[in-house]
């Protein structure tokens, strides 16, 4: 498995190596036109006629010409992010030339974008019977986020938690539960491994987003059995223009530290539409921030580069194949602020990542009514590791300078998966049937070792799934969804079921209603959160899988209301929606113990019964496409039904840590031109239960455990841009400045020194931080 760079590049190499395109006698039938909106000429908007190859974009002046087509009736489409696409019926004559000229009405909401992730399949979203919410480009631009983890918070219901004050661990929970609840894909399939999910979303920048596509709960069987919290789904960037884009932004951050990033992106198309390739490239330089003036830092020192490749090619008009690689290498450091190796600091811990990412695959439309794909995809990391504290003098500081504390880890994550299509018209005599089939094998290989600590996780998981799915517009106002997956997984010793069901009525076209219910299990496994080692009460931290450990199961119920209602001018809508999951031997962790030389230890155990409820409500509104408002606040509850002892020294507790009662988001924006834009967004969470681990004795720790229960906070940012427009060179230059965390809503009680509980921080994950850049494109 260590091999998997290799295979995956050898694999993109025989995709673009081995395809051919066919070739169209020519026919001289030519269709030429203009596209315009609000009397604007709008260039850049892809023209193609609909089921072929034959395509092209509008130019600078928003005109377009298509020659050599094929004779016959066709539809013909007009298409641009940001403006409803439009259709037109032509019929194309040998030797003969058509003018269709289209009028585009700007998008101000996606109220009705086609989605993938719920089933596999392109829908519009108030077509899919689970609420599929989009993140999409501009969204991303309005926060400023520069990686993925800055952007998922903008979602109902989604919340990015940092949990180490040393090295920046974060995770992300969703409808209350932590972040091995959540499956996380890249272009649809699973490569995020447990290790991977540990600074993978960090590491990941937005210059290779499209659009993030998130479903709450895990009422699509389409998906893996433990995606109880629910999906998202990074879709990458795939070429529909020649376009190029270059962003430098720098930031400054507490006043003090400088982060710097520079990004770009390149897409080529050919000149049929039946080929294209987009590529980016990322770099990152942040310093170390030290906060209370400790010299340990609270944000480590950063350096990334990034590079990636999405590609796709049209074999014929029914055939398709997709192929996507990316690298990343990233360094970070936190804790003593020293010149010198990392073990040479008091406490640090100090990462170097390489990962490789990669997938392929192929499409084919054997008809209209039946659809093949087959795909594959993998990842390996490499990564070289400190984690450690050193003593305070004498023999056993000499033994920990001959013998530091470094580790490495190797992991290999690869899937192979297909998956067949078929609609049947008139199922049982009432609307149409969407059948889906599909089976999935997906194997991870971790290997983390720290030898001075006794730590090893060597652990293989690999599971088998298989997955039937009736997606059945009954009417046009009623749609149900119902599917059935089992999984195979070699630590679990039964093949488990996994029914799924949610149904879709439409009173009108303003309404949707959805009820959904699910199950699902996680098996007895180290994820993410178990492999990190913190540090806490003046040692080392570790997680244990308990002896007897055995897969947990849940099983979940939603219901919500969605409600959008445009005008000429206007659009309001909002979402409510409710949520329900009981954990049946949920997994815990309760402190067992500490070693002779101070490091303690946490089991992972089944608990008994758990459950978590609540309600999500989001609002979104834009006024004359000038104002637009988006909103949601969750609130909810998170129990066990035993308290669980999560200190030795503590009674125990039945509520969530870290988790929590009420947060929400919200992102306002203005645009009183088309040059210039502000926005102001905002990220409120409510107070919570965090766990304090003390040292006695230690001035800069709590003298013993304690539970404390945090404030609340909103994190507030600013953005201004302007817009140049270089007619000359056919390019445009945006500026671009403002504050995140602007009113400097930081915790301000962190621990200090090396004996510091580095589990013990909160809050937004920056201080104030200023900004400004500087924007080139086409």
């Amino acid at each position: 498995m260590n091999k998997i760079s290799f295979l995956l590049f050898l694999l993109l190499s025989l995709f673009c190596s081995n395809i051919t395109f066919s070739q169209t006698d020519h026919s001289d039938a030519v269709i030429t036109g203009h596209v315009v909106s609000e009397g604007e000429h709008i260039p850049f908007v892809n023209i193609f006629l609909e089921g072929t190859k034959y395509g092209t974009t509008t130019d600078v002046t928003g005109h377009y010409m298509l020659v050599d087509l094929p004779v016959g009736e066709y539809t013909l489409v007009a298409k641009m992010v940001g403006y409803k696409e439009k259709k037109e019926k032509v019929i194309l004559e040998a030797g003969n030339t058509i003018e269709v000229k289209f009028d585009l009405e700007e998008d101000v909401i996606h109220m009705d974008e086609v989605v993938v992730t719920g089933t596999k399949t392109f829908k519009r979203q108030t077509e899919s019977a689970v609420i599929v919410n989009v993140l999409d480009g501009k969204t991303i631009e309005k926060v400023a986020a520069q990686t993925i983890s800055e952007s998922l918070s903008f979602q109902p219901g989604l919340r990015m938690e940092t949990d180490c004050q040393t090295c920046n661990y974060t995770q992300l929970r969703m409808n209350g539960l932590g972040g091995a609840y959540s499956q996380i894909l890249i272009n649809s399939r699973a490569v995020f491994s447990p290790l991977t999910g540990l600074y993978g979303l960090e590491q990941l920048p937005t210059a290779l987003v499209e659009r993030i596509e998130v479903v709450r709960g895990g009422a699509s069987a389409l998906y893996g059995s433990s995606a109880i919290g629910g999906t998202v789904n990074i879709i990458t960037k795939l070429p529909e223009r020649n376009s190029y884009e270059v962003t430098s932004k720098n930031q400054i951050i507490g006043g003090d530290a400088l982060d710097y990033n520079v990004n770009g992106t390149l897409t080529a198309l050919s000149q049929k539409r039946n080929a294209g390739m987009a590529m980016y490239a990322f770099h990152r330089e942040r310093d170390a921030y030290d906060h209370n003036g400790d010299n340990f830092s609270e944000l480590p020192e950063i350096t990334n580069n990034s590079f990636g490749i999405n590609s796709f090619f049209l074999i014929d008009e029914d055939q398709k194949i997709e192929a996507n690689f990316s690298a990343t290498n990233e360094y970070r450091y936190g804790g003593e602020m020293i010149d010198g190796p990392a073990y040479l600091a008091k406490q640090s811990e100090e990462r170097t990542h390489n990962i490789i990412m990669g997938g392929a695959g192929y499409e084919n439309t054997i008809s209209n009514n039946t659809s093949l794909i087959i795909y594959s995809a993998g990842q390996y990391t490499k990564r070289k590791h400190f984690t450690g504290i050193s003593p305070d003098g004498g023999q056993e500081l000499q033994d920990y300078n001959n013998a530091p504390p470094y580790g490495h880890s190797k992991n290999s994550t690869i899937q192979f998966g297909s998956q067949l299509n078929h609609a049947v018209n008139d199922f049982v005599g009432a609307g149409t049937n969407i059948f889906t089939f599909g089976a999935e094998y997906v194997y991870d290989d971790v290997f983390d070792e720290i030898s001075a600590y006794d730590y090893l996780i060597d652990q293989q998981t690999k599971n088998l799934g298989a997955f039937v799915q009736s997606d059945w517009s009954i009417t046009r106002k009623t749609t149900l969804l119902a599917g059935i997956r089992a999984d195979k997984h070699n630590f679990v010793d039964k093949l488990i079921l996994n029914p799924r069901v949610s149904l879709l009525l439409k009173p009108n076209l303003n309404t949707q209603l959805r009820v959904s219910w699910s199950t699902g299990f996680r098996a007895p496994q180290a994820f993410d959160a178990d492999m990190h080692i913190a540090f806490a009460g003046g040692g080392i931290q570790t997680v244990e899988l308990a002896d007897n450990l055995k897969e947990e199961r849940s099983q979940s119920v939603s219901a919500s209301l969605n409600w959008d209602k445009p005008n000429e001018k206007h659009i309001v809508g909002f979402t409510l929606e409710g949520f329900y999951t009981r954990l049946n031997d949920a997994f815990i962790l309760e402190e067992i113990g500490t070693e002779a030389d101070g490091n303690s230890i946490l089991e992972k155990r089944n608990g008994g019964n758990s459950q978590v409820y609540g309600a999500t409500f989001e609002a979104r509104a834009n006024f004359n496409r000038t104002l637009q408002v988006e909103g949601g606040l969750t609130a909810q509850k998170s129990t066990y039904d035993e308290a669980v002892a999560w200190s030795e020294e503590l009674p125990g507790e039945k509520d969530y840590l870290r988790t929590p009662e009420i947060y929400g988001y919200y992102t306002l924006s203005w645009t009183p031109t088309d040059r210039l834009s502000t926005s102001l967004s905002g990220v409120y969470t409510g107070s919570m239960l965090v766990p304090h681990y003390g040292l006695a004795g230690d001035a800069g720790t709590p003298e013993q455990d304690e539970l404390f229960k945090s404030p609340s906070f909103m994190e507030t940012n600013l953005k201004v841009a302007y817009r140049f427009d270089l007619q000359r060179i056919d390019s445009s230059i945006e500026l671009f400045g403002g504050v995140s965390n602007l009113f400097n809503a930081y915790q301000d009680d962190f621990d200090s020194g090396k004996n510091r509980d580095s589990g013990y921080i909160y809050g937004p994950s920056k201080p104030r931080t200023l900004y400004f850049g500087i924007k080139l494109f086409n």
